[in-house]
């Protein structure tokens, strides 16, 4: 099993930005496709963004682009997300979670950090 705790979530304003950290233990994630995802109250778990065990192959929710950066430190076995130009409507609960070679869908999980955005 991979274990996956997020960190660096917050209250920040409008505008503002945050860094959020995925450090897995259990099983290194060179190998992985590593994803984030959000959640909102009343919403569905919708995806935000990826990257692959590839560097340069990374992909984002059209309502991210431009804003949120995905990367990975294999050395540190952690997955991160820099959040630029946050808005109100990027409030939710992230979750990062983990995609196996092989696999069609996310079967590790994270429980998740809290980002709010104010106006």
């Amino acid at each position: 099993q991979v274990e996956l705790v997020e960190s660096g979530g917050g209250l920040v304003q409008g505008g503002g930005s945050l860094r959020l950290s995925c450090a897995a233990s259990g099983r290194t994630i060179s190998s992985y496709t590593m994803g984030w995802f959000r959640q909102a109250p009343g919403k569905e778990r919708e995806f935000v963004a990826a990257i692959s065990r590839s560097v340069d192959s990374t992909y984002y929710a059209d309502s991210v682009k431009g804003r949120f950066t995905i990367s990975r430190d294999n050395a540190k076995n952690t997955v991160y997300l820099q959040m630029n130009r946050l808005k109100p409507e990027d409030t939710a609960v992230y979750y990062c979670a983990v995609r196996p070679t092989t696999f069609r869908e996310y079967v590790y999980w994270g429980q998740g950090t809290q980002v709010t955005v104010s106006s």
